[in-house]
């Protein structure tokens, strides 16, 4: 993602990578380690988006997104609130009622009446472009949230697709976000 961004010219094309990853928890530049409740085996390592700690693992859906924000004539609030709409949209379709929230970026659900992160957002902008994305939980182990405070709110309870009886692969995931996040991009 650096490479490519540091290598952007004004008409290289916009790009949404899709992955997973194996179990890791990443800090973002403002990361602090505190948040780190508990040493449980899986590394933390300092990356260089914005945001606090969260963990990526197999079954959740990572997308990368790689966008020119001048080109788009996008701020950086307008861009997480695409993101998060795109989530929102996809998670409609499934039946799944979802929402932002502008003072807590990601995607929340309420489940047994619990409000609970279902995708989490972070990014960096280098010379008006962006790299790293958003995070979708799908169907995974979420006890590794446990031993953290997820983006830094301690207690914050976190979800996945699956625990609203959706049987979905990360790929078909991936599949089907990829262009709703696209239309999203290109709205403006």
């Amino acid at each position: 993602m650096q490479a490519f961004t540091a290598a952007r010219m004004a008409d290289t094309p916009d790009e949404i990578w899709l992955t997973e990853h194996p179990s890791v928890y990443t800090l973002g530049l403002s990361g602090r380690l505190e948040h780190l409740l508990r040493d449980n085996g899986i590394p933390a390592i300092k990356v260089d988006r914005g945001g606090q700690i969260t963990y990526h693992g197999p079954g959740q859906l990572v997308a990368y997104v790689l966008c020119d924000l001048r080109r788009r004539r996008l701020g950086v609030r307008d861009l997480v609130r695409a993101l998060e709409a795109s989530v929102v949209q996809w998670l409609d379709s499934m039946g799944i009622s979802a929402y932002g929230k502008p003072t807590a970026p990601g995607v929340y659900v309420r489940i047994s009446a619990v409000e609970a992160k279902i995708a989490a957002l972070g990014l960096k902008v280098r010379n008006g472009c962006t790299y790293h994305g958003l995070a979708v939980n799908v169907a995974m182990d979420v006890s590794p949230f446990a031993d953290i405070d997820p983006c830094g709110y301690p207690g914050l309870a976190v979800t996945q697709v699956a625990d609203f009886g959706v049987t979905k692969s990360v790929e078909a995931a991936g599949a089907e976000l990829a262009p709703i996040l696209a239309d999203h991009l290109t709205r403006r």
